[in-house]
């Protein structure tokens, strides 16, 4: 896979999910920044879905960084107050260079 390093444009926060005790039993999730990363955002489909009477708009995602150590599935992105949920992580051609995360965006 080649990938032009110039394409990797896109500021990113990438961030961890913790969950904290609320006090009265239950969690709450807490988003925390792991790193800056830079990456090639690719928009693939979109998709609107009407349930609980309201529509649902998402949209799904492929971002393509350098490889980096930790990053996994459930961790997410965010830039400019958008949030991107990482659903896959994996190297495309196992050349240990990059990652390609299928990610969606929900809320647009």
């Amino acid at each position: 896979m080649f990938v032009d390093s110039g394409a990797l444009r896109s500021e990113l926060s990438l961030q961890a999910c913790t969950m904290q005790p609320d006090g009265l039993g239950g969690f709450v999730e807490q988003w925390a920044e792991v790193a800056t990363v830079f990456a090639r955002i690719e928009p693939v489909a979109a998709e609107s879905r009407f349930g609980a009477g309201q529509t649902l708009e998402a949209m799904t995602h492929r971002i393509t960084l350098r490889r980096r150590a930790g990053l996994a599935s459930g961790m997410r992105f965010a830039k400019a107050g958008r949030v991107f949920d990482i659903l896959t992580v994996h190297d495309p051609d196992e050349s240990g260079r990059y990652f390609v995360c299928r990610v969606r965006e929900v809320g647009l």
